[in-house]
Order: structure tokens, then C-alpha cells, then sequence
């Protein structure tokens, strides 16, 4: 299955694509993951990204097309692959289709903003190791330490709640339309996100059946 993950930041997609690529058996594509290695590296392309992502901006479609098309020219996406987190907009996703990459199905994962506000506003991460918990669903042992190593946590800027209310207005301006741009290929499934992180898995399977 060539798959593309379309959701909110907040929604849960990078947890589902996690689920999925273990069922499925195909690697989870993660443009967020390339591009935080590349921001940790302090690469050229890092130093640019990371002004936009503060910011609450969108990365540059022509370098989001460059590593994405790079990505899956590699041997573990040949059975199939998760893009979770790109195409985000409609210009991405015109490109991707006049390139040889083929995909089967979109699947998007609908959540309230209100409740992706309170999720990522809550959002605790691991200065050290990344690791990430939560004010209200995953509680550190010990309040602003990781479970893990012992790091400091630390609220991404990312995660503040002005820049996610922005984050949020970028999404339904310039991604949202990839819903109807997909249905119209007949490629489009929908699935609604729960509290729980098992049963949006049910419903994410239900809907790709």
C-alpha cells in the first residue's frame, strides 16, 4: 500500500502511521522526522527549515519535493510506503502526481481544534533525547524530567499555544483543500480521531478496508 497520512498538527497521524507501517509491514515516511535530523545536524537545509518551523510556517515546497522523491527511491519503500506529513499543499500534491511516484490511498484523520490545542499545548518534550510525554495523558515520573534519560523537558516553540493556533490556520488554508483534491480521484478515505489511541487505530483500519 502507497499510502498518504492527511491530518492537523495534533491529530495523532505520526502515532497512526507508527501503527500502520507495523501492520502493513512498509516504512513510515516521516518529513517531519528528515527534517528535525537535519535542524539536530545544523545542515544548511536545518538552519532554513528551522526559521519557517518556529515560526509556525510551512517549509518551502521545491525543498520538501527534493527530499521526499530522494526518500522513496530508497529500497524499503519498493513494497510500498506511509507519507506522513507531506503532500501539505496543493502544489506538492500536483507535483508528486507528475512524478513516477503512484498512490493508492489518502487517508485523513479528523479531530476538533479545540481538542488538538489542549493535546499539543500539554505536549512535554525531552531536550535530550526527544522523548515525548504529556501534561495530562503521558506524565513524567518526576514533573520536567524524562522518564528516559533524565533530560530536561521542554514545550517546543512549535507547541506554544499563538503558534499553534497559527499552525492550526496554515493547515485548514493551505492543506485542507487536499481533501477535496483526492476525493475527486476517488482516493480519499476518512477516519475520526478519538481519545483513545487504540480505537482511532480501529476506525484508521476500518476506513482503509
Amino acid at each position: 500500500m502507497k499510502l498518504i497520512l492527511l491530518a492537523a498538527p495534533g491529530a495523532g497521524k505520526g502515532t497512526q502511521a507508527e501503527k500502520l507501517s507495523a501492520n502493513f509491514g512498509i516504512p513510515q515516511i516521516s518529513t517531519g522526522a528528515i527534517l528535525r535530523k537535519n535542524i539536530a545536524d545544523g545542515t544548511e537545509l536545518g538552519v532554513t527549515a528551522k526559521s519557517y518551523i518556529d515560526g509556525g510556517k510551512l517549509v518551502p515546497d521545491d525543498v520538501m519535493i527534493g527530499i521526499v522523491t530522494e526518500r522513496l527511491k530508497e529500497d524499503d519503500c519498493k513494497n510500498g510506503f506511509i507519507l506522513d506529513g507531506f503532500p501539505r499543499t496543493l502544489a506538492q500534491a500536483e507535483a508528486l502526481d507528475k512524478s513516477d511516484v503512484v498512490i493508492d490511498k489518502v487517508l485523513t484523520i479528523e479531530v476538533d481544534d479545540a481538542k488538538i490545542i489542549e493535546r499539543l499545548s500539554g505536549r512535554l518534550e525531552c531536550k535530550g533525547c526527544g522523548t515525548t510525554f504529556h501534561k495530562l495523558y503521558r506524565v513524567p515520573a518526576k514533573e520536567g524530567v524524562c522518564d528516559n534519560c533524565g533530560g530536561e523537558l521542554i514545550t517546543r516553540a512549535d507547541d506554544k499555544p499563538e503558534t499553534i493556533k497559527n499552525r492550526l490556520d496554515v493547515y485548514h488554508t493551505q492543506t485542507e483543500p487536499l481533501k477535496d483534491y483526492y476525493k475527486a480521484q476517488g482516493k480519499l478515505a476518512v477516519a475520526y480521531g478519538q481519545e483513545k489511541i487504540e480505537d482511532t487505530t480501529a476506525e484508521v483500519l476500518a476506513a482503509l478496508k
